[in-house]
C-alpha cells in the first residue's frame, strides 16, 4: 500500500538531526566486522574526515574489536574491505574522505580464515 503525504512539500520542512553539519566537523562512520556477530550491528563513531585510514584502523577498529578471541589472529595484510557496498583496498596513508568514506558511510571488513568464535560466526 502506497503512502501519501499530507503535504506534497513536507520534506522541505524536515531538519534531519543526524546531518553532517550537526557533528562539529566530524562525520558519522559505521564499522562492522563481518562474520563476527558478537558485534550484532555496526559500531558508530563521529570521526574527522581528514583522519588517516591507518589511524582509523589502529585507534578505532583495533581499539574497539580487540576483546574478541579472534582478534589476535587477524592478518591485517589480508583483510578485505568494503566501503558503502564497494570492495576496496584503502590507502592507509590517505584520509577517510580520500578513501571514499563519507557521512554515514558503512565500512565493512572481513578477516579471511576467521569466521567468529570457533567458526560460529559470533
Amino acid at each position: 500500500m502506497a503512502l501519501q503525504a499530507l503535504s506534497p512539500d513536507y520534506e522541505k520542512h524536515i531538519e534531519y538531526r543526524d546531518a553532517e553539519k550537526n557533528f562539529h566537523g566530524n562525520r558519522v562512520v559505521y564499522v562492522h566486522w563481518e562474520e563476527h556477530l558478537s558485534y550484532c550491528a555496526p559500531l558508530a563513531f563521529p570521526l574527522p574526515p581528514d583522519m588517516p585510514f591507518g589511524a582509523f584502523v589502529e585507534a578505532i577498529i583495533k581499539g574497539h574489536y580487540n576483546a574478541h578471541p579472534d582478534f589476535e589472529k587477524i592478518d591485517w595484510d589480508r583483510v578485505e574491505w568494503m566501503i558503502d557496498g564497494l570492495k576496496t583496498k584503502p590507502d592507509l596513508g590517505k584520509s577517510l574522505a580520500d578513501n571514499g568514506v563519507g557521512h554515514k558511510s558503512l565500512v565493512r571488513f572481513w578477516t579471511p580464515g576467521l569466521s567468529g568464535y570457533k567458526n560460529s560466526a559470533s
